[in-house]
């Protein structure tokens, strides 16, 4: 296999940097707005670009939609993980709270981004919800490890409260502050581990 001219090389890295500007105001646009809300044209005039140039990367919304709800798995993933402290159930659920209740009451905040795509999505096989409900299924054994360090009976029943603690933590943080959506949510935690 031959080398990677500089052209080539040049014409990857322009090609990847256009996909994460795609990315990046999809992102915005969709979370601020809604998705179906949110047109082609919009993220295109937004970003600068052409519409071959925009199906070259994203032949279809979905496609794109879904590149947008990877890329805020990725990044909750990465947080939920450096939030957990192995073996220590209870400060990792305090520090997860925290975490929620920080986000869910910063300016801008809409919600859960996999709820808000949920709820645009009826269809349980189309690839949004097929997205959304893998997401959800690793949340929900994270949360269920969470629950096998503290030992409890049930770590499954656990974990399914833990996530509908979490789930109305991010939409109460429309009504609270975050002090009081993190103590809460905490408290909520802490009573489902018995702890």
């Amino acid at each position: 296999m031959s080398a990677e001219t500089p052209t080539e090389a040049t014409q990857r890295r322009s090609a990847g940097a256009t996909r994460e500007r795609i990315l990046e105001a999809s992102s915005r646009l969709f979370y601020a707005q809604g998705i179906r809300a949110t047109s082609a044209d919009r993220i295109i005039e937004d970003v600068g670009i052409t519409k071959v140039t925009f199906y070259r990367h994203f032949p279809t919304k979905s496609d794109l939609t879904v590149a947008y709800l990877t890329q805020q798995a990725a990044m909750e993933r990465g947080w939920f993980e450096g939030a957990r402290i192995p073996g220590e159930p209870v400060a990792s659920l305090r520090a997860i709270a925290a975490g929620i209740g920080t986000a869910s009451c910063s300016p801008g905040f809409r919600g859960c981004a996999f709820i808000n795509a949920a709820a645009e999505f009826a269809d349980v096989e189309d690839p949004v919800r097929t997205t959304v409900d893998a997401h959800r299924t690793w949340m929900l054994s994270e949360f269920a490890s969470i629950a096998a360090e503290a030992n409890v009976d049930d770590p499954e029943q656990v974990a399914r409260t833990l996530m509908m603690l979490r789930d109305g933590a991010m939409v109460n943080g429309y009504l609270g502050d975050a002090d009081h959506v993190a103590e809460s949510l905490t408290i909520g935690f802490t009573t489902a581990l018995g702890a």
